[in-house]
């Protein structure tokens, strides 16, 4: 019989999560015509969601979310779903059962601790939501292993599966390229770091070894004398950190803060980079350097956390620690050919490892292993 699954897609333009969401279901609309699934969107008929099969359907819940969930839960139970997935770390604390949830990353606990009472209530918010679901997701083993070591959850109630590049970077029409240079008025070389602005994501230290880049042999390089880092991320203002590396740095001229940009920006800013830079201290999965990868540009990245397992040996590795070792590996992928080329081609074949397809043929399997029998 078929089953009756709900999906929460109400963030599903954000960074990082957005982009989970969106592939997600667009993955199970063409690998699933047999069972019904109905959308919860903040929004009547989202476009990003437009193209679905009629076995789909979208219903809008705006109401504020709260940490007890009440209203939410009163909603899901009118609705009557046999299963339901919370795609957002953590689930309320109600929430009819059976549920699961996607743990993305636990950035929220290791690097954004509340003090006191504030971290307790956190933690206990985040365990009790993800031992009451039927199975928790994992986008990565390193993941699943903060999972389990920081909440407690049991290994045998946690399922690791990969998530994939938007297919808008591997596949579709080629951007107008000079069109989005000429908008944003870039006419010079660079290099660029895309995603979120947290701690974590280092932005202070990689400016610093921008800095160190610049002032070295490339003052005077007549390809690479006027060498800017564009950063795109949203939230800058909640960071003064990185403003003060820039100031600290004296590279106000070099370093552009461009915000969040549309996928086709993004894709045309990753070819024509001269290389993706990517020194974070955590990572959850890291899509960014798998995007940059499948737009055939090469990536430098720290080897923490879950990248191992997401980018192997298709990047240039540093130590997102030290500044001078960012400022080496920047050096290196700028000025050796064959290290270019190298990964380069790895990082294609790398890119073309993960398939929202696959990951949508995981998550359906789960589906049919915890609804009601």
């Amino acid at each position: 019989m078929p089953l009756h699954i709900g999906i929460d897609v109400r963030r599903l333009r954000d960074f990082g999560i957005g982009t989970y969401i969106r592939n997600l279901v667009r993955a199970l609309g063409e690998i699933d015509r047999e069972n019904r699934y109905t959308l919860v969107a903040a929004e009547a008929d989202p476009p990003e969601l437009a193209a679905l099969p009629p076995n789909f359907r979208c219903v809008v819940y705006s109401k504020p979310d709260s940490w007890l969930g009440f209203s939410y839960w009163l909603f899901l139970r009118g609705i009557g779903f046999d299963l339901f997935h919370v795609p957002l770390n953590f689930a309320p604390l109600l929430m009819p059962r059976p549920y699961l949830v996607t743990v993305h990353d636990m950035s929220r606990l290791l690097f954004e601790k509340a003090p006191g009472l504030s971290n307790n209530i956190r933690l206990f918010r985040y365990r009790r939501g993800l031992m009451r679901a039927a199975r928790v997701l994992t986008v990565s083993n390193a993941t699943r292993h903060d999972v389990e070591s920081v909440l407690g959850i049991p290994s045998a109630h946690i399922r690791t599966i990969h998530n994939a590049p938007d297919p808008a970077f591997l596949d579709g029409e080629p951007p107008d390229v000079a069109r989005v240079m000429d908008r944003y008025q870039i006419d010079y070389p660079f290099l660029l770091y895309a995603g979120n602005i947290r701690p974590q994501k280092n932005i202070p230290r990689l400016v610093e070894a921008f800095a160190v880049l610049v002032r070295g042999e490339l003052k005077n390089h007549p390809r690479l004398g006027n060498l800017h880092l564009i950063i795109i991320g949203d939230e800058i203002s909640h960071y003064p950190a990185v403003r003060h590396a820039v100031i600290k740095s004296r590279v106000e001229h070099e370093v552009r803060f461009l915000g969040f940009v549309p996928i086709e920006t993004l894709r045309c800013l990753y070819q024509t980079a001269q290389a993706f830079v990517f020194p974070s201290l955590y990572e959850g999965f890291g899509l960014p350097p798998l995007e940059a990868m499948s737009c055939g540009v090469p990536v430098v990245a720290s080897n923490v956390s879950a990248l191992p397992e997401v980018i192997g040996d298709a990047a240039v590795i540093v130590n997102p620690e030290n500044v001078f070792d960012i400022a080496r590996g920047m050096h290196d992928v700028l000025f050796d050919a064959d290290l270019r080329q190298r990964v380069i081609a790895k990082g294609h074949a790398q890119a073309r490892r993960f398939s929202w397809r696959d990951t949508a043929s995981q998550v359906l399997e789960t589906y049919r292993e915890i609804a009601p029998h």
